[in-house]
């Protein structure tokens, strides 16, 4: 009886979808294109600040800090899903937050040509910030609203592979048209000229997905205000409950928080590093040539060290590859150590260095990925994984504030030492928080 309830159900949601897309667009026509518009604000944020803040000459300590306070809307993520749940339908939020998403970019587009030029790019990042982080609910939300399980299992591949492909445009493409238009025009110039055609790329998607996303849910939520604001207090203190009742919490919780703790740091200043000049320490590439070792190279590498991860867990266990995990994810950082004290100037030996710890990070990020999803199974696993996930960006936003100070204190080389020294705080928490036996 069961399964025939499930069967009419599916087939309701199917019906639901043909009938709203418009005579039964594919999901093809919108999960691929939703997951780039989901990557190319994250990566905005995360990536073509920090290289555009470097460009525009602030101190390591500087743009270290401005923009790791940037993670806080991830930090704090959790604490609103439960009202873009609640409040209108997840369709609206997606198409409202791409909007504020390409208003955000061309505020920044526009603010670099002003006087307060760092105040204002900064409050428009941090718009772009909290509208990427709710588009984050809305759209996973929506992709399992939209789909059947069937079809979700489909079209995951899609997913994963249009979010790496806005990966690779943010941070490989936008960063190498900026360092090609920094030959001719001055670097706000540049900049602005890039981030006003990023965001009148995601007005476009805003209007694609108008008139593709299906309409699948019904805008009337019911109930009294007050009811439905302490429905959603509720919840979330359930879920809180739920979270801190689990096996090994304190354990699990370290390890959130400090198993990426030298990454937040170099994660911060590898591409500063990159772009500093040979007396500042640096290795005094082009923006255009360090668009090309992360975006393309260095995500290639990512890209092939989660495969392989993915596959010999799947074959072996996540218990059995977790240490070997675990000093991937680690040993390579040592290849900064290398270019800062070497600083060669052959492209191929950069290159390779950035491929092989990209590669080793994909490997490694594997297991604490995993972690989160095992640690996440139970009762409300969806709420369960969003704190996980923000404990996540909290450990990347700490970390990531000081690091830009050390740099400058101690200089390049030996903030790398430093980094290194700090794996030993994942291995730590690693041995703290080992998997279960079942996984």
């Amino acid at each position: 009886m069961k399964k025939n309830s499930d069967q009419t159900s599916g087939d309701a949601r199917t019906t639901s979808f043909e009938n709203a897309a418009g005579g039964g667009l594919s999901p093809v026509t919108w999960v691929p294109t939703l997951y780039f518009a989901e990557a190319l604000p994250y990566m905005a944020v995360m990536t073509l600040s920090t290289v555009m803040y470097t460009n525009m000459d602030l101190t390591n300590t500087e743009l270290a800090l401005y923009t790791s306070w940037l993670y806080l809307p991830w930090v704090i993520k959790p604490l609103w899903s439960p009202i873009v749940d609640s409040l209108r339908t997840k369709r609206w939020w997606i198409l409202a937050m791409q909007i504020l998403v390409g208003a955000s970019l061309a505020g920044v587009a526009l603010s670099l040509q002003t006087d307060m030029w760092l105040r204002m790019t900064l409050a428009f990042f941090w718009l772009m910030a909290f509208s990427s982080s709710t588009h984050d609910i809305a759209a996973d939300g929506f992709y399992i609203l939209g789909l059947t399980e069937k079809e979700q299992a489909l079209y995951v591949g899609w997913r994963s592979t249009f979010y790496r492909i806005g990966t690779i445009f943010s941070q490989g493409g936008l960063v190498f048209m900026a360092g090609i238009l920094q030959r001719h025009y001055a670097t706000t110039v540049s900049w602005s000229i890039v981030l006003a055609l990023a965001a009148v790329l995601m007005m476009a998607l805003a209007a694609w997905h108008n008139t593709t996303l299906p309409k699948i849910e019904n805008k009337n939520h019911g109930g009294k205000k007050d009811e439905k604001n302490e429905g959603i207090i509720d919840s979330f203190a359930h879920t809180l409950r739920i979270f801190f009742s689990k096996k090994g919490i304190w354990g699990a919780v370290l390890f959130m928080l400090l198993f990426r703790f030298p990454e937040a740091q170099l994660a911060k200043m590898a591409q500063p590093f990159m772009l500093r000049g040979i007396a500042e320490g640096g290795l005094a590439l082009t923006t255009e040539t360090v668009g090309v070792a992360y975006g393309t190279i260095g995500v290639a590498g990512l890209l092939a060290g989660g495969i392989v991860g993915g596959w010999l867990v799947s074959r072996h266990g996540l218990k059995r590859w977790w240490w070997p995990m675990i000093m991937a994810i680690s040993l390579p950082d040592a290849v900064y150590i290398y270019m800062a004290m070497a600083q060669p100037s052959s492209l191929w030996q950069i290159n390779g260095c950035v491929a092989l710890e990209q590669l080793g990070y994909g490997f490694g990020f594997t297991a604490y990925m995993l972690f989160l999803v095992y640690f996440s199974r139970g009762e409300r696993s969806t709420s369960v994984f969003s704190i996980c996930t923000a404990l996540q960006a909290l450990g990347m936003m700490l970390p990531g504030m000081l690091a830009g100070y050390l740099a400058d204190s101690w200089g390049f080389a030996t903030f790398f030492w430093w980094v290194m020294l700090c794996c030993m705080v994942t291995v730590a928490v690693s041995a703290v928080a080992k998997p279960d036996s079942k996984t």
